[in-house]
């Protein structure tokens, strides 16, 4: 018997990555040209939950967190997501602003990793957005007192219930909980996968008014 027959069947899971390269002469000066691209391809390709990413805030104890949240907004001044106020990750990133993001994009053999800091944003910048979700989005922005320990799911239900019935006439007022962040990026990661575990990865890190590009060892 060999030593790769005791392996966990997992170890044998593996798969030629194919769909392309990139390359140095691909690449745009910045990053959010490249980023766009990459996006709407996602969405035309109609991956699941294209604009989801993986966040990364870190506690107090410097214990890493990770979850899923969606991306809503993006330019020049960075990318944005809104979240209870209350949460897990808001409390980290009041201790600490960075923050890591990461696009999965498994069926084009793509991942993107970004990381910056954040800034609030503005409660216009919110309001407008929390407006714009569907009534029952906004009922559920209610609802839930994030990351706190629930007895049952029936009492999400019983509030939910409660306050649309509440809120039945006019207006869904925004919560004074519920908010957003900036993702003021400075580095950004392109990773294409590659033939033979050869993957193609470009790293733009700010350099001035302008970015540095560089292409990293897979």
């Amino acid at each position: 018997m060999s030593d790769s027959d005791n392996l966990h069947p997992l170890a044998h899971l593996r798969r030629e990555y194919t769909r392309g390269g990139l390359r140095r002469n691909d690449l745009p000066d910045h990053p959010l040209p490249l980023f766009e691209r990459w996006l709407a391809q996602a969405c035309e390709a109609q991956l699941p939950d294209p604009s989801a990413m993986t966040i990364a805030t870190v506690d107090e104890q410097g214990q890493p967190y990770q979850r899923i949240v969606l991306l809503k907004h993006f330019d020049e001044s960075g990318m944005v997501f809104y979240t209870n106020l209350g949460s897990r990750k808001a409390q980290h990133l009041a201790h600490n602003p960075r923050i890591s993001l990461h696009f999965p994009w498994h069926a084009l053999e793509r991942q993107v990793m970004v990381l910056g800091e954040v800034e609030k944003l503005t409660p216009l910048e919110v309001m407008k957005y929390f407006h714009s979700r569907p009534r029952e989005s906004q009922i559920g922005a209610w609802v839930s007192k994030q990351s706190s320990r629930l007895s049952a799911r029936s009492v999400l239900e019983s509030k939910f219930l409660e306050l649309k019935q509440k809120f039945q006439q006019g207006e869904i007022p925004l919560p004074s909980f519920w908010g957003g962040y900036r993702v003021k990026f400075h580095t950004i990661e392109f990773w294409q996968g590659g033939a033979h575990r050869l993957h193609d990865r470009f790293i733009y890190q700010r350099e001035g008014s302008g970015w540095k590009i560089d292409r990293l060892a897979p």
